[in-house]
């Protein structure tokens, strides 16, 4: 299956953030108006994901989001972060 865009800017964010980065995993769902991007990072890289007060995550999200089309048919896009420490 061939990355996207999408999931390529993901990785190139992420990566520099993690400190086992073999362990991302990236997973598309596309529902009725959403393409939800799944991250999933070794549990030890959550928090550094995440950030303080979820500021690192909140300027991912930014970034990601931004990047969605804004024709008219065009499903928007969500990055989600699976947390593990819960």
């Amino acid at each position: 299956m061939a990355e996207t865009d999408i999931e390529s800017l993901i990785r190139s964010l992420v990566i520099p953030l993690l400190k086992q980065p073999q362990a991302l995993s990236i997973t598309q769902k596309d529902d009725g108006r959403y393409h939800r991007y799944m991250i999933d990072v070794a549990p030890n890289d959550v928090g550094r994901l995440i950030g303080r007060q979820g500021h690192v995550a909140a300027a991912l999200r930014t970034i990601v989001e931004g990047t969605q089309s804004r024709r008219a048919n065009s499903k928007r896009v969500r990055l989600l972060i699976n947390d593990h420490r819960h």
